[in-house]
């Protein structure tokens, strides 16, 4: 079964590389998107407000979509 999948991190997060690594090793789904929140680093995307608004538009986006 073929999953879409997305991940979103900071784009300046130490955590960063990570979630590159991962996404350009997983497999069984070509439908993958990676979103770098810009200028967030791993923790500030937990609780600064203008990232989790950006993170929280991203997964409503995906969810109609792929729903």
């Amino acid at each position: 079964m073929k999953q879409p999948l997305l991940m979103i991190t900071g784009d300046i997060s130490d955590t960063r590389y990570m979630t590159d690594d991962f996404f350009k090793k997983a497999t069984g789904t070509d439908d993958k998107k990676v979103v770098y929140i810009e200028a967030a680093n791993h923790i500030e995307t937990y609780w600064k407000p203008e990232f989790v608004g950006q993170e929280v538009n991203e997964v409503i986006n995906f969810l109609n979509k792929k729903l």
